[in-house]
């Protein structure tokens, strides 16, 4: 029940103060009107100027010629309307010859496009949107696999530098034991089996 009067409230708050505005706002349009005695309302105002306008309006010949002509008025003020001017016919039929290739093409690709069309309203571009879901999980697998064969190549990458270093060792150790080796035959005078 509380609520309903708060809300009961608040409501009439926002009304009082809406009404002030409306007070404030009168006043400014149409000042002080104490001296008169009358309260000025905008929208009765407003009213009466809107009244009297469209009776100087329907009054007038001029004015009733004017609303009769304003589609005209509009075509002549778009901007289109000056090439349509001042384009003669015979330019127009310059410009559609000079692009009959392109023309010519484009009925072309329309005719191909039209005999094409039992494909496209075949059962295969019809089950689209099915399709792309499954090929939207399949491309995120796809990643997933590309992702996967990069950290395999980075493994097997440091796995064959280990295995040359490995063998460059073992290559600088045979080396050193042939040349200890060589260095003891040498002290023996002991030839090595060819």
């Amino acid at each position: 029940m509380r609520r309903a009067e708060r809300t009961a409230n608040t409501i009439k708050m926002d009304t009082e103060q809406l009404e002030t505005r409306l007070l404030l706002l009168e006043r400014r349009v149409h000042g002080d009107r104490r001296r008169s005695g009358k309260p000025g309302k905008c929208a009765e105002s407003l009213a009466r100027i809107q009244a009297g306008l469209t009776n100087t309006a329907n009054k007038r010949e001029r004015v009733k010629i004017l609303h009769k002509k304003i589609e005209d008025l509009l075509k002549y003020l778009d901007p289109q309307f000056t090439d349509h001017i001042s384009v003669p016919d015979a330019m127009k039929l310059e410009f559609i010859l000079a692009e009959e290739d392109f023309l010519l093409s484009q009925a072309a690709l329309l005719e191909q496009v039209s005999n094409m069309q039992p494909l496209l309203d075949s059962n295969y571009i019809r089950d689209v949107p099915e399709h792309a879901t499954k090929l939207q999980r399949l491309s995120q697998i796809h990643i997933k696999e590309q992702d996967q064969t990069e950290a395999q190549a980075l493994e097997v990458k440091k796995l064959f530098e280990e295995y040359n270093k490995m063998m460059f060792l073992l290559s600088k150790q045979f080396t050193q034991w042939d040349e200890t080796l060589r260095k003891l035959e040498e002290g023996k005078d002991i030839r090595p089996v060819e």
